[in-house]
């Protein structure tokens, strides 16, 4: 088989569909579609194009496919320095901030934290401060969430926590096919000391919890957070597609309340 025919029937598989079912919505005989995921024909630009975008193929493995067919890639990897994404990162800072006096970040694929707003390093800076040390950079919500240095040690629901995580990486690997950059960090985290081994064999086809709060106690204060994940949808580079953005909201009026006293003890400084 070429390469660009197994990928194609890959990602057709991973999205549950027949060959008839994407021949139909690709708009291309189902002998043509046949031939392409065998190796007897090789498809044009034109084609493994169209099959990406019916297949809903992330930025960056369209790339892929278009260099197994023998393709240049089409999708740029910018920068979120560049000048090219300043009104995206206006907007970006936009969401942060208004997120206030609430924490938000922004991850990368690696789950690395790219950014986040003044809310989110007061409360995380509460949590860290007195520890000298700290889990491993660069900063990663996964490692801040499983090494025995980060915030573990405050959550008091831990371990539903960490089970709702692994289950998320398993199955928000991007694009719905598993990605081995995410399946790397978490085989890292899950080696940390104090992670239950259970983790490591945890199902992940059931359903997940729509909402997982999280509980945070440190000095006689609680923090009840859940939060949301927002992504750029029509995002046409790479960087940007990859891009997920989390904010946090309280659950409770003694969580408003402990937000408020840390932007007032920082503002006060």
């Amino acid at each position: 088989m070429s390469d660009v025919g197994t990928l194609i029937r890959r990602w057709r598989n991973a999205r549950g569909l027949s060959q008839l079912a994407l021949a139909a919505d690709s708009v291309v005989s189902l002998r043509h579609l046949s031939f392409i995921e065998t190796g007897r024909s090789s498809p044009s630009r034109a084609m493994v194009l169209k099959l990406a975008e019916v297949l809903d193929v992330p930025l960056r493995e369209r790339n892929s496919l278009l260099l197994a067919a023998g393709f240049a890639p089409v999708y740029q990897e910018s920068a979120l320095d560049e000048p090219e994404l300043a009104t995206i990162r206006h907007a970006l800072d936009a969401i942060l901030a208004q997120q206030e006096p609430y924490p938000a970040l922004i991850m990368d694929r690696d789950w690395n934290i790219r950014y986040a707003n003044r809310a989110a390093a007061r409360f995380f800076a509460f949590l860290q401060a007195g520890h000298p040390t700290a889990p491993p950079d660069p900063p990663n919500v996964l490692r801040r969430m499983f090494h025995p240095d980060g915030v573990r040690r405050y959550v008091r629901n831990w371990p539903d926590v960490c089970e709702a995580l692994v289950r998320r990486v398993r199955r928000e690997a991007i694009g719905g096919v598993a990605d081995e950059r995410a399946q790397a960090i978490l085989r890292e985290v899950l080696d940390y000391p104090g992670v239950p081994a259970s983790l490591r064999s945890l199902d992940s086809t059931p359903p997940t919890t729509p909402v997982v709060p999280i509980q945070y106690a440190r000095d006689g204060r609680r923090f009840d957070y859940f939060s949301t994940v927002t992504t750029l949808g029509t995002a046409q580079d790479i960087t940007l597609q990859e891009l997920r953005i989390e904010c946090f909201f309280p659950a409770d009026d003694a969580t408003r309340g402990h937000a408020r006293e840390l932007a007032e003890s920082a503002s006060d400084r």
